[in-house]
């Protein structure tokens, strides 16, 4: 006997969705963005950890935690940061919330 799962639709942001605090699910959700980004940069760049922790100015150990997902061990100062490093600018948009 097959059972019936039953799906309910995500929003925008997962972290809401999983029952994280507004605030918290918006700085998570940027967070995540920004990783996410960074590693598309560390891929496209056909780099080793080590060549794209210099280039990202921090160590291969925290590249290594970032491309896990280690979410917690990043601030929002520290991604934008290594963003930069890498002749990368992050833009930022601020609207009323839905």
């Amino acid at each position: 006997m097959k059972e019936r799962v039953k799906m309910t639709r995500g929003g925008r942001n997962v972290f809401r969705d999983i029952g994280f605090p507004e605030p918290q699910a918006q700085n998570l959700l940027v967070r995540s963005e920004l990783m996410i980004e960074i590693e598309r940069l560390v891929k496209a760049g056909g780099l080793t950890q080590i060549e794209a922790a210099r280039m990202l100015g921090i160590t291969q150990p925290r590249l290594n935690a970032l491309l896990k997902g280690k979410i917690e061990q990043f601030s929002l100062d520290a991604l934008v940061n290594m963003l930069a490093q890498a002749g990368r600018r992050v833009k930022m948009t601020v609207r009323k919330a839905a």
